[in-house]
């Protein structure tokens, strides 16, 4: 699946799903205004479940291209309370973008978190934010994956439902050069530290390309390390999945590492260039594992999609 379940042995970090991020979007809208969404907390239930009061949420910008967060929006909400929770967020730069607390100007204070099927946009200067739940933009076969490309003609993420953060901002905001890199990252407050349990760009990486005794350290890391540390290791699992020589699966991963999004903002977004909620990354990813032999699983993208903020579609309450 996406990046769903990116903790060792499937299951969510630490066995929290409030803490395990499922995927990245960024892409832009008409009036050139630039749009983040980190989905969180896969298959979630309606009611009895909210954000995580003791972490930090985090969409990181790299501007100049080093690979190091130079705008940082940290989410940090609410222990919830009769049913409600509502969110800080935090816009930090420069050294501060780059530590994983939550810093620098608070752009949102206290803003109402969604838990049933309307979403309350809430906005503060030139920013718009939604933070609650929504249905899963994620479409992939993946009882057909698992059952080695025999397709099944199903949509696993049809029914699902995610917790969406949607962050939307004039481009300018995010630097004046039309290239940024994007990742995000979830850490937890623990014994009064915080440690980052969950973290991821692209699509479908962890669960191809880590062995499960190193998915933890994977979550911890920072982007500007991924070449040295993976580049060997995720090579050999393209010579063995797909038959690349060693010259043609660096190549190839040279697109996914260092494990940010890339987003050219003069260009369409279009995956790997940015995210959609339409593009088919399931398809991307097979025909990247498998040198092109398993081009797609035959899913289409989700219908329920709103046209305008925020973007994701209204949750399945049955």
């Amino acid at each position: 699946m996406s990046h769903h379940l990116s903790g060792p042995n499937l299951r969510s970090p630490l066995d929290d799903a409030r803490l395990d991020m499922t995927d990245l979007f960024a892409f832009t809208v008409p009036g050139d205004r630039t749009v983040l969404i980190m989905n969180v907390n896969p298959i979630a239930p309606t009611g009895g479940q909210e954000f995580h009061p003791d972490a930090v949420y985090r969409i990181n910008v790299d501007t100049d291209g080093d690979n190091q967060a130079d705008v940082a929006f940290s989410f940090v909400f609410s222990p919830p309370e009769g049913g409600r929770q509502t969110v800080t967020v935090y816009r930090a730069t420069g050294d501060q973008a780059r530590s994983h607390e939550a810093a620098g100007q608070e752009i949102f204070t206290d803003a109402p978190v969604s838990f049933d099927t309307e979403a309350m946009a809430a906005e503060s200067g030139p920013y718009k934010l939604f933070a609650g739940f929504r249905s899963d933009p994620f479409f992939a076969d993946l009882d057909g994956i698992v059952a080695k490309f025999q397709w099944t003609g199903v949509d696993w993420g049809a029914d699902k439902n995610v917790f969406g953060i949607v962050l939307e901002m004039p481009g300018t905001e995010l630097g004046t050069a039309p290239t940024i890199g994007v990742w995000g990252r979830v850490s937890l407050r623990q014994n009064g530290q915080l440690k980052s349990v969950d973290r991821g760009a692209h699509p479908s990486l962890t669960a191809y390309f880590n062995a499960e005794d190193v998915k933890d350290a994977y979550n911890a890391g920072e982007p500007a390390d991924d070449w040295a540390t993976y580049s060997e290791p995720w090579a050999a699992v393209l010579e063995h999945f797909g038959d690349y020589d060693r010259p043609a699966a660096e190549q190839a991963l040279r697109t996914v590492l260092p494990d940010i999004l890339r987003y050219d903002r003069s260009k369409p977004a279009a995956y790997p260039n940015g995210r959609t909620l339409t593009d088919d990354v399931t398809s991307a990813r097979l025909t990247m594992l498998t040198a092109g032999k398993v081009p797609t699983d035959h899913i289409g993208p989700h219908t329920d999609l709103l046209p305008g903020f925020p973007y994701l579609g209204t949750p399945h309450t049955s």
